[in-house]
């Protein structure tokens, strides 16, 4: 039987993506398509926003209506809308799949307590090869990691609101854990005007935005002599959105909890 999934932020350009992804998947169906309230879109239907046909899910403004069509819901919106679907979910039992990226701590925090009684999966990506990096970050990290200065830069989008990206910052923290620091003490977000010498420890971030870069993300492990660069290129948001639906076929199957794509990929288990 298919899992019935609702797509949030279904008429952006993630939406319209993961709409698709949905429509290629054998295990899912889509049930439900939930845009903001007012939205000029709202009454459309998602199949022919997605370029792929009417498909008879139309697009509505308010989750709470639409609870009854779906089992998981994935959210690729901003915090304040994804922890007010959240609730929704939370309310009837419904399972979420986020991919939003921003929470502060406080909203962390709301994730994590949602958790004990619905099924979460939340990663600040979900890129199947971003994920595979993760892994090669924390080998490369304990390898040559206190031997070399560590940066990571990061380009995305002119529309990407946070910075840096998620995907950056859960790079910093895979590679800070294996380090045994702490990246909010040995983080360096900025640099200008005389800085003097770099800090051994300390692991910097450069972030560009520009254009219509999808995302690139690059980690530099500069040593005497040599370095090592692990580099993740996206050229299609479709590699987000696969990962996604493989999330919420994956996530159907489990306990309350708060899950990430390692544990999808089964890179590491509860």
């Amino acid at each position: 039987m298919s899992v019935r999934v609702a797509v949030s932020g279904a008429a952006g350009r993630m939406g319209r993506t993961l709409i698709e992804a949905v429509a290629n998947a054998d295990a899912l169906e889509l049930g439900a398509a939930i845009e903001q309230p007012g939205s000029s879109l709202l009454g459309s239907d998602a199949g022919e926003l997605a370029g792929l046909g009417k498909n008879g899910v139309v697009l509505v403004g308010d989750i709470r209506a639409v609870t009854d069509a779906f089992e998981v819901l994935i959210d690729f919106t901003v915090p304040q809308a994804t922890l007010a679907n959240l609730s929704a979910c939370v309310a009837v039992g419904r399972k979420i799949v986020i991919g939003t990226t921003g929470f502060s701590a406080e909203q962390q925090a709301e994730i994590e307590q949602a958790a004990a009684s619905v099924q979460i999966c939340k990663a600040s990506n979900f890129s199947t090869g971003v994920n595979l990096c993760f892994k090669l970050l924390e080998m490369a990290a304990s390898v040559i990691g206190d031997d070399s200065d560590i940066e990571i830069y990061e380009a995305h989008h002119r529309h990407k609101i946070d910075a840096p990206s998620g995907t950056a910052l859960s790079m910093g923290e895979v590679i800070a854990a294996t380090l045994g620091r702490d990246l909010g003490k040995v983080a360096v977000y900025g640099r200008e005007g005389q800085i003097g010498v770099r800090d051994k420890e300390s692991i910097g971030f450069a972030t560009v935005r520009a254009g219509d870069i999808v995302g690139d993300h690059t980690v530099t492990f500069a040593a005497e002599g040599e370095r090592v660069e692990i580099t993740h290129k996206a050229s299609s948001r479709m590699s987000f959105a696969r990962g996604a639906v493989r999330a919420a076929a994956w996530l159907a199957e489990q306990p309350a909890g708060l899950y990430d794509m390692q544990n999808v990929l089964g890179f590491q288990h509860e």
